[in-house]
C-alpha cells in the first residue's frame, strides 16, 4: 500500500512524522499526507473518511492548516453509526470554533442527535454543543437541552447541565427558562449531577437577579443541609480524597453559599452555623482540607457581618502563614489583604508572622508580605514596624532592596510623628540603601531638613558621621548639601541635643568630606555638581580654607564634562575676583515651602514627553516632564521635576518663566516710590532679559509676552533673529545660545543635500542624511545615524528632538535601543520635518540623547544650526 494514501493508518502516519529528523522533513511528510487526504475527499471515499479525519486532527494539533477537511466533520456527524459520529463530533470541536460559518450547517444534525434514542449519541451532541455553541445555536437548541435536564440517565443530566452553563453565558436572556430545572438538580443524590447543578445555579445567579432572589428564598436551607450531610458523612471510598468526602463538592457548595449570602442578612444567618462547623472540623494537614478551609474563609469574608466568624477565618489564615507550602502562604497573604479592610484589628494580631514572611526566601511571598505590612502600619505601630523593616534592610537581598526601600520611605513620610524621627529613619535608609532611593525621596528629606531650623546642627553632624561609614550616592548628595548650608554649625557644634555624642570637626575636615565627594570615582555628575556648590559656600563660611578650595575647584577647569568645567571657571572667578559679592551670593538657602513641595510631588504623575505629533517616549531616570508647546520645549522653559501649575495671573507659559526666574510676574498695584518701569511682571521680565526699555504704553500680560514670543512678534532673538530674513532693530538676547542667522536660499530643485555631523562628543557621533520627497519642497526627510565612539556599549538608547512652532516634526521608531561599542554598529532613526515657512526660515532643532553606560544614566544635549540651505 502507498505509504501516503487514504488507507494509511493513523499510527503509521504518526510513526513517519516522529521519525523525521528536521522540520523540513516533517513538513514534507505532512504535505504528502494532506495531499492524499484531499484526493480522498475529492473522490468521496466513505470507507476511510473517519481515518482521514483522525489524521487531520493530529495534523491540526501539530499546527498545520486543515481547513479543507471541515466539511468531512459534518458528513461523519450525519452518519448513522456511533463510531463515525464520535470522530465527527471530535473533529467538529477540534477543527472549528463558534466563529466559523460552517457551524450553522450542523445545527439540524445536533437537534436530531439530541433527540436520538441512543443515550451515547445524545451525550456526544451535548458535549459538542457545550464546547462550541454560538448564540444562534443556543437559541435554537435551548429547549432540547432544557428537556434533557430531566433525562433518566445521570450522565446525560450532568452533560445537559454543563451545556446549559454555556447557553446562559452566550444568551443571558434564556436564564429564566433554566431556573426551575436547575433548582431540581440541587436535590440530586448523584455527586456528579449535584456538582454540575450547583455550578449551573451559581452561573444563573451571576447573570439573573431573578434567579438569585429565587435561590435565596427557595434553596438556601436545602444547600445548608446538603453541606452538613457532606461534612458529617461517613467514609465513602467512591468520593474520599485524603480522608475528606468529596472536597470538590464542598468547594462548589461554599461558592454558591457565598453568592447567596453576599448582601443578604437572612441567608447569611442561615449558613453561619455550618460555616463555623466546616472551619473547625476540617483537617488542615492535607491539601484538600486546606482548599476547603480557604474557600470557607472566602465565604465568611463575603457574607454579611458576623464578628466571631470573621475572627475565626482570620485565625485560619494566620495558621496558613505558618505552613511550609509556599502556595498556601501566598494565598493567605492575598486573603489577609482583603480582610484588613473588614477587620484590621484581627489581622494586626498576626503582625509578627507577617513580618517573618517579609524575610521569606520566596520572592513572591516577600513582595506580597511587604504590601500587607504597608497596609498594617498606623500611628500606633509605625515605630516598631519601621525598625523591623530597616533592620531587615541591612541583610536583605540586593534585588529586594528596591521594593523594601520604597515602602519604608513611604511609611516614614506618611506616618512620621516628629521631624527628628523622620530624619533619623531616612538617614538609616540612605546609609543602608541610598542607591535604591528615588530622587524625589531625598529631595523631600532636604525640604524637611530646611524647615527644621532647630535640627540643622543635629542633622549635619549625623550626616557627617554617616558619610564616614557609607558611600551610598543619595546619602552623599544630602550630606554635601547640608555641609554646604550648615558647615559652620558642624564645626562649632551648634544646636547640640541631649541624645548626641560630642564630636570634634575642624573646617579642614568639613572641606575634606566635600573634596572626597568630588573625587570619588563612583560619584555621578549630579553629586559632583552639588559638591562644587558646597565648596563655593564653604569658601565663604571658612575663609581660612578659601585658597585650598580654590585649588580644588581650579583642577576641573579642563574637565570633559562641560557643566563641571563651566562651574569650575565661574566659581574660581567668584572666589578670586568677586570677594565683595561672594558672601551675599552664597547665603543660606531660604526655607523651602514644605506644603508647596508636597503638593507638587502629589501632582507629579508619571508622564511622557511628546517629541512629535505621533511619538511619546519616557525620559530616563524616572523624571517626568509635561508636554508643552514646541517653542517652550525648545527653550527648555518647563521644569523636569515640577508640573506646570495653572496660574491665576497668566497662561501656563508664564508659570514656566515664573518658576525659572524666581520672580512674581503677577500685576501689582501702583505703590509710592516704585519705578514706573517695574510696576508689573512684564517690566520685570524685560528688565531681567535685558531686552531694553519697554514700550511707553506697555500693558502686556505675561501670557501676551509668551504668545508674542511664540508668534515671533517680540524682538526676543533666538527665533526672530534666527528665522526672520531681516535683523531686528531692537537690542536682543539670544535665548538659544547663539544660533547663526541663515539667509533664505532658493529651492534646491531636487539636487542632493550634503550630509552633516549634527552632533559629536567624546562618546557619541550623530550624522544626518537629507532627502526631499518629489513635489513637496516643504518636507525634508532626515536619516539619523548614531555611532558609539566609546569602548563601552550603550543600552536603553532614546533620541528626542524639539522644533519651533513653524516646523512640524515626526519621529519614526529607532532601529534599536542598544548601541555597540567602538563603532561596531549603529542605530538609525528616520525624521520628517515640514517647514511651513519654507524659503523664509531655516530649520533649527534642539536634541537630547539619553542612554545607559555601565548601568549609569547619561544625557547628551545639543542644538543643531548647521542645516544645509534650502531645507
Amino acid at each position: 500500500m502507498n505509504p501516503f494514501s487514504s488507507g494509511t493508518r493513523l499510527r503509521d502516519m504518526i510513526r513517519a512524522i516522529r521519525a523525521c529528523k528536521t522540520a523540513a522533513e516533517e513538513r514534507a511528510v505532512v504535505r504528502k499526507e494532506s495531499a492524499a487526504i484531499r484526493a480522498s475527499i475529492n473522490e468521496n471515499d466513505q470507507d476511510y473518511r473517519h481515518r482521514n479525519l483522525a489524521k487531520l486532527m493530529f495534523i491540526h494539533m501539530l499546527g498545520y492548516p486543515t481547513h479543507f477537511g471541515q466539511m468531512e466533520c459534518l458528513k461523519l456527524i450525519a452518519s448513522a453509526g456511533f463510531p463515525e459520529k464520535r470522530i465527527g463530533y471530535l473533529g467538529l470541536m477540534l477543527l472549528l470554533d463558534e466563529r466559523q460559518e460552517v457551524l450553522m450547517l450542523v445545527t439540524n444534525s445536533l437537534k436530531q442527535d439530541l433527540n436520538h434514542s441512543n443515550q451515547y449519541i445524545v451525550g456526544l451532541a451535548l458535549c459538542a454543543l457545550g464546547n462550541i455553541c454560538s448564540a444562534e445555536m443556543a437559541r435554537d437548541l435551548a429547549p432540547e437541552v432544557e428537556r434533557l435536564l430531566q433525562f433518566r440517565d445521570p450522565n446525560i443530566r450532568k452533560k445537559a447541565a454543563l451545556c446549559s452553563i454555556r447557553i446562559i453565558k452566550k444568551v443571558p436572556d434564556l436564564a429564566e427558562n433554566f431556573i426551575n430545572p436547575a433548582a431540581s438538580l440541587l436535590k440530586e443524590k448523584h455527586h456528579g449531577v449535584l456538582i454540575t447543578g450547583i455550578q449551573l445555579c451559581t452561573d444563573l445567579c451571576k447573570v439573573s437577579a431573578e434567579a438569585l432572589e429565587y435561590f435565596r428564598k427557595k434553596c438556601t436551607e436545602g444547600l445548608v443541609k446538603t453541606l452538613k450531610d457532606v461534612v458529617n458523612s461517613p467514609y465513602s471510598p467512591e468520593y474520599d480524597i485524603a480522608g475528606i468526602t468529596d472536597p470538590f463538592l464542598h468547594i462548589r457548595l461554599l461558592k454558591l453559599l457565598r453568592v447567596l449570602g453576599q448582601g443578604d442578612a437572612d441567608s447569611s444567618d442561615c449558613m453561619n452555623d455550618i460555616l463555623a462547623q466546616v472551619a473547625t472540623k476540617t483537617e488542615s494537614n492535607k491539601n484538600a482540607g486546606n482548599a476547603i478551609l480557604y474557600e470557607c474563609v472566602e465565604t465568611i469574608m463575603s457574607i454579611e457581618d458576623n464578628g466571631g466568624l470573621r475572627v475565626l477565618a482570620i485565625n485560619i489564615l494566620g495558621r496558613f502563614l505558618s505552613n511550609r507550602d509556599n502556595n498556601i502562604r501566598y494565598v493567605a497573604l492575598n486573603m489577609l489583604m482583603k480582610a484588613i479592610t473588614v477587620d484590621a484589628q484581627a489581622v494586626q494580631r498576626h503582625r509578627a508572622t507577617i513580618l517573618e514572611c517579609v524575610k521569606d526566601s520566596d520572592a513572591s511571598i516577600r513582595k506580597r508580605a511587604l504590601e500587607l505590612v504597608y497596609l498594617l502600619v498606623n500611628e500606633s505601630n509605625v515605630k516598631p514596624l519601621t525598625k523591623e523593616l530597616i533592620d531587615y534592610l541591612e541583610v536583605s537581598d540586593q534585588e529586594f532592596k528596591g521594593d523594601l526601600t520604597a515602602k519604608i520611605c513611604s511609611i516614614v513620610a506618611k506616618f512620621s510623628l516628629e521631624k527628628i524621627w523622620y530624619i533619623d529613619q531616612m538617614l538609616k535608609v540612605l546609609t543602608e540603601a541610598g542607591n535604591f532611593v528615588k530622587d524625589e525621596v531625598w529631595h523631600a528629606l532636604i525640604v524637611v531638613i530646611s524647615n527644621a531650623s532647630d535640627l540643622h546642627g543635629y542633622t549635619v553632624r549625623a550626616l557627617y558621621r554617616a558619610f564616614q561609614t557609607s558611600e551610598q550616592e543619595s546619602l552623599v548628595r544630602v550630606a554635601v548639601w547640608c555641609i554646604g548650608e550648615y558647615g559652620d554649625m558642624l564645626v562649632n557644634n551648634v544646636g547640640m541635643l541631649d541624645v548626641e555624642d560630642p564630636i570634634t570637626v575642624t573646617e579642614s575636615d568639613a572641606v575634606d568630606v566635600v573634596e572626597i565627594a568630588i573625587k570619588r570615582h563612583t560619584s555621578d555628575f549630579t553629586t559632583k555638581a552639588m559638591a562644587f556648590i558646597a565648596m563655593l559656600k564653604l569658601s565663604s563660611r571658612f575663609p581660612s580654607c578659601s585658597e585650598r578650595i580654590k585649588d580644588i575647584i581650579v583642577q576641573y577647569k579642563g574637565n570633559l564634562v562641560l557643566e563641571l568645567q563651566q562651574r569650575s571657571l565661574e566659581f574660581n572667578s567668584i572666589i578670586a575676583k568677586h570677594q565683595n559679592i561672594r558672601s551675599a551670593l552664597v547665603e543660606r538657602m531660604p526655607v523651602l515651602d514644605e506644603a508647596t513641595f508636597m503638593g507638587r510631588r502629589a501632582g507629579s504623575m508619571p508622564a511622557t514627553v511628546s517629541t512629535s505629533t505621533t511619538t511619546s517616549i519616557n525620559i530616563p531616570n524616572g523624571v517626568s516632564k509635561p508636554s508643552a508647546a514646541p517653542l517652550v520645549d525648545l527653550l527648555d522653559l518647563s521644569s523636569d521635576d515640577t508640573p506646570a501649575v495653572p496660574s491665576s495671573t497668566g497662561g501656563g507659559g508664564a508659570d514656566f518663566l515664573q518658576d525659572l526666574l524666581g520672580v512674581d510676574l503677577s500685576p501689582a498695584p501702583n505703590q509710592p516710590g516704585m519705578k514706573p518701569a517695574l510696576q508689573n511682571g512684564t517690566d520685570v521680565l524685560l528688565d531681567l532679559l535685558s531686552i531694553g526699555d519697554p514700550p511707553a504704553q506697555s500693558s502686556l500680560s505675561t501670557s501676551d509676552i509668551l504668545s508674542s514670543v511664540q508668534d515671533n512678534k517680540l524682538p526676543v532673538a533666538p527665533l526672530d533673529g534666527l528665522l526672520s530674513p531681516s535683523a531686528p532693530a531692537t537690542p536682543v538676547i539670544d535665548l538659544l545660545d547663539g544660533f547663526a542667522v541663515k539667509p533664505p536660499t532658493p529651492e534646491n530643485n531636487g539636487s542632493a543635500f550634503p550630509s552633516i555631523v549634527a552632533f559629536e562628543s567624546s562618546l557619541l557621533k550623530l550624522l544626518f542624511n537629507f532627502s526631499k520627497p518629489p513635489g513637496n519642497p516643504q518636507t525634508t526627510l532626515i536619516q539619523a545615524t548614531f555611532t558609539n565612539l566609546s569602548s563601552d556599549s550603550f543600552t536603553d538608547f532614546i533620541f528626542q528632538a524639539a522644533v519651533p512652532k513653524f516646523l512640524q516634526l515626526h519621529l519614526d521608531p529607532a532601529s534599536g535601543n542598544t548601541l555597540p561599542a567602538s563603532g561596531n554598529g549603529s542605530i538609525t532613526q528616520s525624521l520628517k520635518v515640514t517647514n511651513s515657512q519654507h524659503g523664509k526660515k531655516s530649520l533649527v532643532m534642539r536634541i537630547k540623547i539619553a542612554f545607559k553606560m555601565n548601568n549609569k544614566d547619561v544625557l547628551e544635549e545639543g542644538q543643531i544650526n548647521n542645516f544645509p540651505r534650502g531645507l
